[in-house]
């Protein structure tokens, strides 16, 4: 596992977004969400993800049309859409597919890079000191989960609905620094009851912080 500071990396480009939501959710595996902080920088290796597909989709919450409060999802491509769930906890998702046309990746797992103090004082836990598998399974209470890796990275709809993920001046951004991965596993989407059955949901097979099922 990667612990140490990301060093040199590129930022993703809005063309990146550009395009169906499964190739855009499966391509995500392995980048880095960075968010800027006056105490530096936290960062979180993305290990899962589900991709939403717009009006077409049951599950999506542009299946309704366009509305005040999903607009960010029909574009431009690569911004930020934060929602708010079960009165505890935000969501993020990323835009997808071409201005106008609805469409998002929803990030459901991070496995933390750097910052990582501080991304477990934001969960109110304590930083794990331990090694091994002890100190994997105490991670995991950072970042794995959409709940989990908000909190820690201090995702809100009031502060980030809307900003871009793909600009150099934003405090939330996604960038590559080179890591591939070597397998990907698709199964069912999970935590929702309409169009659950479809295979949407991503992760990075082996990856410890990935959350939920790994069949």
């Amino acid at each position: 596992m990667d612990m140490k500071a990301p060093g040199r990396v590129t930022l993703l480009k809005t063309d990146f977004f550009n395009r169906d939501p499964r190739r855009v959710a499966r391509a995500l595996l392995g980048k880095l969400l960075l968010r800027k902080t006056p105490r530096g920088i936290l960062a979180g290796r993305i290990v899962e993800t589900e991709a939403y597909l717009g009006q077409g989709d049951a599950a999506a919450h542009a299946a309704a049309g366009r509305t005040p409060r999903n607009s960010v999802l029909f574009g431009p491509p690569g911004h930020a859409y934060v929602y708010f769930i079960y009165g505890n906890h935000h969501c993020l998702n990323v835009s997808c597919l071409p201005d106008g046309v609805p469409g998002c990746v929803l990030f459901r797992a991070l496995e933390p890079v750097a910052g990582i103090e501080q991304m477990a004082e934001a969960r109110r836990i304590v930083p794990p000191k331990e090694s091994g598998l002890k100190k994997i399974a105490l991670l995991k209470k950072i970042s794995s989960g959409p709940g989990r890796l908000t909190e820690a990275l201090e995702i809100t709809r009031e502060r980030d609905n809307g900003k871009s993920l793909v600009s150099a001046g934003s405090d939330l951004r996604i960038v590559d620094d080179g890591y591939r991965v070597r397998r990907v596993m698709v199964t069912p989407r999970v935590g929702i009851v309409k169009s659950a059955e479809q295979p949407l949901r991503y992760f990075i097979a082996g990856n410890p912080f990935v959350s939920g099922r790994r069949l």
